[in-house]
């Protein structure tokens, strides 16, 4: 982040001093704006030193790691987009005492994101939001950030829908028994080759069930334990199991 704010008193005459048109000022010397991740998020800032400029023009860029929480849905996995929101604004001042501006309504610079294995991230759109709480008669400016991602689908594609697929379409030849050779479950013993073939396809089932039960401890392990959705593809596993267990 980088913040920009000009500060009349410190304003110089640079040709006074020798050209002098800038120094670095620690942060602790100098006022600087107390703007943080809220909603209890962590930050985790370095504090570098204040360019400040002759015309009281002051630079303040800490590097840092921020860290918050955000609502995830799980509705369409593997397929699925993510926003994650990222508010800051002043712990201390109001809306009166400090304002935020932003430089951009596009959000910040992605051209040094590192790809991901797992995510693309595909924008940062930021917004200046004024809000008025019913304790206080200031308002109150925070900017907020959305985080748009969207999930890689070639890992699940392969390793899991695929699969499931393959095995689904292996599964239509359970439902191949006649109707009158009885429950799919107490085939009698085999006499022939008739039979023979139909108890193989009562093992395949069975077989086809407990794969099934495997992609779909998969898919629990993966997903973010969370009740607000159910996944369609999880969903869809178990109207399978039902199917080629009935």
């Amino acid at each position: 982040m980088a913040f920009e704010w000009n500060d009349y008193n410190l304003q110089w005459n640079d040709s006074e001093y020798g050209g002098v048109k800038d120094l670095r000022i620690t942060p602790n010397k100098l006022w600087k704006p107390d703007v943080l991740i809220a909603d209890e998020g962590f930050d985790g800032t370095y504090h570098t030193n204040i360019v400040v400029k002759h015309n009281g023009s002051c630079l303040y860029v800490p590097p840092g790691i921020f860290k918050s929480t955000c609502k995830i849905d799980i509705t369409w996995f593997p397929f699925d987009d993510q926003h994650c929101e990222m508010k800051f604004g002043s712990w201390t001042y109001d809306g009166n005492q400090l304002d935020l501006v932003l430089n951009s309504e596009d959000g910040g610079d992605l051209s040094d994101f590192i790809t991901n294995g797992e995510w693309y991230l595909l924008a940062m759109p930021g917004q200046k939001n004024t809000i008025t709480y019913a304790c206080c008669p200031e308002p109150y400016v925070d900017v907020t950030f959305t985080i748009q991602i969207r999930r890689r689908t070639l890992y699940y594609f392969f390793n899991l829908i695929v699969p499931c697929v393959l095995i689904s379409s292996m599964a239509l030849l359970g439902f191949t028994l006649p109707p009158d050779s009885g429950e799919k479950l107490t085939l009698g013993k085999p006499n022939n080759l008739f039979f023979l073939f139909f108890k193989f396809l009562l093992f395949f089932s069975v077989f086809i069930t407990k794969m099934y039960l495997l992609f779909l401890n998969l898919v629990a392990e993966t997903l973010p334990q969370v009740s607000d959705a159910i996944p369609l593809l999880g969903t869809y596993f178990n109207c399978i199991m039902f199917m080629v267990a009935s």
